[in-house]
């Protein structure tokens, strides 16, 4: 199978530029034998990575990456480590797909949180918890009813109103919220680079070696631009750039998401804001609704607006125009920090499908894949990558039969049905929470 589109993004992923030198790594040139080829090092495809050299020591893996190690999709979303679904529902069937979700999600948090700590990974983990925030009365509903299904999972919580909301997050711009305490923040790059470099010694990793060609009829066979590669068998971690891969049926399709991070905060900016410790604000609208952070080294983090993106490339031009809208929400937000400098401004991939169901087990023969994130992608995707791995060596773990229960991606119209179907979606939920922006 061609590979079709390979990602491209014309900006700067702010969470690489404002973190340490990173390792580089090589592209892969020449002729390589593995028994495991995983291709995408982001958060799915390192988890893969990590359990297979763990169970299987003496078996050698070779992770490749289209782009740079810690400048992929996975390194450019908004940094929440995220323990609880946004959504849970009221039947009793939605009730019990939440609970799978919670010990999936937590799942993933416990063993990142396991390998930051046991390799002293420094990426800002911070656990500072999560609002989930309304701007208008409209939304008034959803919030209860988050309240309440928080309530019939068990969970910890609180519910804040404007002015509890203004002390703590600086702005008066909220409603409500309810505020959920286990969810963590951090800087994704510094994660996903971290993951990375603290890799067993039998896990070897090329950066810029996009996969070009692969055959999986006899083995499989992998083409990148200056190499190529024979291993026995395969998992594809590339997310919302599977779609149009035959092994896929049309199941995924990818959106690109925009995200601006501020300079730091003087001193006396600072003072303006208020004495504020950092935070993370999800919309109750995440599609239409803008995702705020506040950093531990005082800057805000704004990622709002996505795009349809089949072809997997934003243009600077087309950051440019969301750069523009990030900074007049920001005004509308912190009237008070009107001379408050945008360092940087860039985009990123997600991959959704139509049921919420992800992509995730066996496609073929040797041939595995945990595609389709529909959000949460650091915690939900490092746990798919983990339990596919055992799933691919028999291994027996409760949580195998967890996923099971998500069920599969629907399948999707082929374009341009498709290309309508989501515009037309996208337009309808902008509408619908235009009073949230």
């Amino acid at each position: 199978m061609k590979i079709q589109h390979l990602p491209l993004d014309q900006n700067i992923n702010g969470w690489a530029a404002i973190r340490a030198e990173a390792p580089r790594y090589p592209a892969l040139r020449g002729k390589v034998t593995a028994d495991w080829l995983v291709v995408g090092a982001g958060f799915a495809g390192l988890a893969f990575a990590r359990r297979i050299a763990e169970l299987r020591p003496h078996e050698q893996v070779v992770v490749i990456d289209a782009i740079g190690i810690a400048d992929n999709a996975s390194a450019r979303n908004s940094g929440f480590v995220i323990d609880l679904p946004h959504t849970v529902g009221s039947s009793s069937s939605e009730l019990a797909q939440a609970n799978t979700y919670r010990r999936l999600l937590q799942y993933g948090v416990s063993h990142l949180k396991d390998t930051v700590d046991s390799h002293q990974i420094d990426c800002d983990w911070l656990n500072s918890g999560k609002y989930h925030c309304a701007v208008s009365p409209q939304f008034d509903g959803e919030i209860e009813h988050y309240q309440q299904e928080l309530k019939t999972l068990g969970e910890s919580y609180q519910l804040l109103e404007k002015d509890a909301l203004k002390q703590r997050l600086g702005t008066d711009f909220y409603r409500r919220a309810v505020y959920t305490p286990n969810c963590i923040l951090v800087n994704p790059a510094a994660l996903v680079g971290g993951l990375a470099a603290t890799m067993p010694s039998n896990v070897s990793i090329f950066a810029h070696s996009p996969a070009l060609q692969i055959d999986t009829r006899h083995g499989i066979y992998a083409q990148t631009p200056h190499g190529e590669i024979r291993a026995g068998k395969l998992m594809l971690a590339i997310n919302g750039a599977s779609r149009g891969l035959p092994l896929y049926k049309g199941g995924v399709f990818a959106m690109s998401t925009f995200a601006t991070l501020t300079e730091p905060l003087t001193l006396r900016q600072r003072e303006l804001l208020g004495n504020i410790a950092p935070w993370g604000l999800t919309p109750v609208n995440a599609l239409a609704g803008a995702t705020l952070r506040y950093t531990h080294d005082h800057r805000f983090l704004i990622r709002e607006h996505v795009n349809f993106a089949p072809g997997l490339i934003t243009d600077a031009v087309e950051t440019g125009r969301q750069a523009r809208r990030h900074q007049a929400l920001f005004a509308r937000l912190y009237p008070q920090l009107g001379d408050v400098n945008m360092a940087y401004s860039w985009s990123g991939l997600i991959s959704i499908t139509r049921n919420g169901a992800p992509v995730w087990g066996t496609l073929a023969p040797n041939v595995y894949s945990a595609a389709g994130c529909n959000g949460a992608g650091i915690s939900k995707q490092s746990a798919f990558g983990r339990l596919l791995a055992e799933h691919a060596l028999g291994e027996d773990n409760p949580l195998l039969a967890d996923m099971a229960t998500l069920g599969r991606a629907n399948y999707l119209p082929p374009r341009p049905f498709l290309d309508a179907g989501v515009k037309s979606f996208m337009a309808r939920e902008r509408w619908r929470s235009r009073s949230e922006l």
